[in-house]
């Protein structure tokens, strides 16, 4: 996404419309906007004749560029998972894999960063009921392995705010949700965590709709990035006024919700009720 950005920059400094720098690579413009946007891999010969159309010709700059298309095309750690993994939640792993900070709002679920495996193989099997018993398996082990993110010396922060439905509904039985909810309150110690409630008492509030996720990244040429899912599939928004909407409606929800530091105790009364 960095290099489909500054590859936009480079073309628009140069004054080059989308079909003059397809007529450059013999494509059509379409190609040139998917490259810019991220949407396919940098094929390195089409990376190197865009920069000299550009006007990029230092080979110390090209050469730089192109090691950076290489890295960037490289497969990343969930590759193996690709047998289980749907294309358009692979975006999603590596966008979380990115972020400085990830915010979501839950109202269905535990996220997927804080389930632990038994409470993750009871959702995935809920939600994928014809699925074979291996391939359940496959996606808690996927599961499992996104959470070391959290354990990574430049960890992002995970700020969550959950409906009190995610935590009244039974989900993989009373041992299950018992776990889960101590393996929350563990959550909460992190400092890399802020875990907030949505009360039923609280009434209505701006994101009744679904849930969502919210990226932000260290580096500046990356915008934030939106997310949210339905039954078959995922969508993506980056453009401002979009994600602007999306960080409007949490900010308000968090001001809305139980204070982060009382998660804890909320979870410890709900955990006695079980």
């Amino acid at each position: 996404m960095v290099l489909g950005k500054r590859l936009q920059d480079l073309r628009e400094r140069a004054g080059l419309s989308y079909e003059e720098a397809g007529r450059a690579l013999d494509v059509t413009h379409a190609t040139i906007r998917r490259m810019e946007r991220a949407e396919v891999g940098l094929k390195l010969p089409y990376v190197e004749k865009l920069l000299n159309t550009y006007g990029i010709t230092a080979p110390e700059e090209i050469g730089g560029f192109l090691a950076l298309a290489r890295e960037a095309n490289r497969p990343g750690w969930w590759h193996s998972f690709r047998d289980v993994l749907p294309d358009w939640f692979s975006a999603f792993v590596s966008l979380e894999g990115e972020a400085a900070i990830i915010r979501a709002y839950e109202p269905h679920y535990v996220p997927g960063l804080l389930q632990t495996p038994a409470y993750a193989h009871a959702v995935l099997r809920a939600g994928q009921p014809n699925a074979p018993a291996e391939e359940i398996e496959r996606l808690v082990d996927l599961r499992t392995e996104r959470q070391a993110l959290l354990d990574r010396d430049a960890s992002p922060l995970l700020w969550v705010v959950v409906d009190e439905t995610v935590l009244r509904r039974p989900i993989g039985g009373r041992e299950v949700m018992h776990e889960q909810i101590t393996a929350l309150m563990e959550a909460t110690e992190r400092p890399n965590v802020r875990l907030q409630v949505m009360p039923f008492a609280a009434g209505p509030h701006p994101a009744m709709y679904g849930p969502f996720h919210i990226f932000r990244f260290q580096l500046q040429e990356l915008p934030d990035i939106a997310y949210t899912e339905s039954l078959v599939g995922g969508a993506y928004f980056d453009d401002r006024d979009d994600v602007s909407a999306f960080l409007e409606a949490l900010d308000r929800m968090s001001a809305q919700a139980s204070p982060a530091q009382s998660t804890k105790a909320i979870l410890d009364g709900m955990r006695k009720e079980i």
